[in-house]
């Protein structure tokens, strides 16, 4: 049997993380693939710079945790195809998480309407979630 924890424990989890990468959060969206992990430097180039509000997760519910406020870039950096993403920690220079940016049906992490961004576009992130595993 694999190990299990209950929905309050997985809640605790995600609220944690939220914490922990604190109140002044930024995410940027690069070109290309993923590096193996948060610890490894960002590579590719930056399409996106979104400073997240203050409160930038809304309370984790059920296991899963959503975006909360406007997550926005009103003027895309650069031009080019999204391929990832991170999330930097107040201070913006320690990633707290990365993944995978595609289109709907392409099986990203995060999906977006279009991964062709262009210099000087506005770009809004409109759903976002993330699910503890262990159900």
């Amino acid at each position: 049997m694999a190990v299990q924890f209950s929905v309050a424990v997985r809640n605790a989890r995600l609220d944690a993380f939220e914490t922990t990468v604190g109140a002044s959060a930024a995410m940027k969206i690069f070109t290309g693939s993923p590096p193996a992990n948060c610890a490894s430097a960002d590579s590719g180039t930056v399409l996106a710079t979104l400073n997240l509000p203050s409160d930038w997760m809304a309370a984790a519910s059920g296991g899963s945790k959503s975006l909360s406020g406007s997550w926005q870039d009103l003027s895309a950096d650069a031009t080019g195809t999204a391929g990832y993403f991170r999330v930097y920690a107040t201070g913006g220079t320690v990633c707290g998480m990365q993944g995978t940016v595609s289109a709907a049906g392409g099986g990203g992490d995060m999906i977006v309407n279009s991964t062709a961004f262009t210099a000087g576009q506005s770009f809004t992130v409109n759903t976002f979630t993330l699910t503890d595993a262990n159900a």
